[in-house]
């Protein structure tokens, strides 16, 4: 898990550390030491912690106008336990939230189990985004049909062409909101 890094060619857009309205504003990375692990695996020092002792994160991009911001997680989705979505809800989302942030893109790749509990943090979360929405990208087929069971699908888009989107690296910032934006557009008028 150590050699899997959060997404670093949008640095040149956005660098959370820099931003004086991200959760991560002021951060120090220590690029020569490995200290955060998953279940004993270490992962690189770019990601970030927000609580979870499974789950962790990265933000790649975010812009205020549009209210947009692409999160990147990495490791186990475990509410079961944990109460992950409490943890990234509580101390991520609503100080975003509070910046103006209401569309979320949460690259999904590298989370490799979910285990649900309820859903009432994603309710609460769906409900606060109002105009805007979250999509989870390029989630793995099990660790959809996991949240299928506790109809987190009901709040995240998810499914489909959300998860055929391999090619988000080689767009930038502004042509993948334009390209998510599109298609969560196109599900919400059907």
């Amino acid at each position: 898990m150590h050699t899997i890094l959060p997404y670093e060619r949008w640095n040149q857009y956005y660098n959370s550390s820099l931003d004086e309205k991200s959760p991560f504003a002021g951060k120090q990375y220590n690029y020569d030491l490995y200290s955060e692990n998953i279940y004993g695996y270490y992962i690189d020092p770019a990601w970030d912690f927000f609580g979870s002792e499974t789950l962790y994160m990265k933000v790649l991009f975010v812009d205020y106008k549009l209210g947009f911001a692409v999160l990147e997680m990495i490791g186990e989705w475990n509410d079961a336990i944990n109460n992950d979505i409490m943890q990234f809800k509580r101390n991520i989302l609503e100080h975003m939230m509070d910046f103006g942030i209401n569309k979320f893109a949460i690259i999904c790749e590298n989370v490799f189990n979910f285990h649900g509990s309820d859903d009432c943090y994603y309710e609460e979360w769906f409900e606060e985004v109002e105009e805007g929405w979250v999509a989870g990208i390029n989630l793995r087929d099990h660790v959809i049909d996991e949240m299928k069971n506790f109809n987190i699908d009901n709040y995240i888009n998810m499914s489909g062409s959300l998860q055929d989107l391999e090619k988000w690296r080689t767009l930038t910032p502004a042509r993948f909101y334009d390209l998510v934006n599109g298609l969560i557009t196109r599900r919400l008028a059907m």
